[in-house]
C-alpha cells in the first residue's frame, strides 16, 4: 500500500487540490503497477509564515515582493 505524503503551501483551490490527488495516484500506479485502491495521499497544507527558505518565510518574502 504505497502511502504519499505531499506538502503543498496554502491556497490552492479545491480542484487543483484533487487534480493533484488524481495525478499523483495515477503517476504511482504506473509506475509501480499498485492497485488505485490500495494508494494513499495524504497532502498537507501549511499557511505561508510556516514555510520558510533560506530563513525566511514565504509570507515575508510575499510581503517584500509586493
Amino acid at each position: 500500500m504505497p502511502l504519499i505524503q505531499i506538502n503543498i503551501i496554502e491556497g490552492r483551490s479545491k480542484e487543483k487540490k484533487e487534480q493533484l490527488i488524481a495525478e499523483v495516484t495515477d503517476a504511482v500506479h504506473r509506475s509501480l503497477d499498485a492497485p488505485t485502491e490500495s494508494i494513499r495521499v495524504l497532502l498537507y497544507e501549511l499557511p505561508r509564515e510556516h514555510w520558510a527558505v533560506g530563513g525566511v518565510s514565504m509570507a515575508e518574502r510575499r510581503k517584500n515582493r509586493d
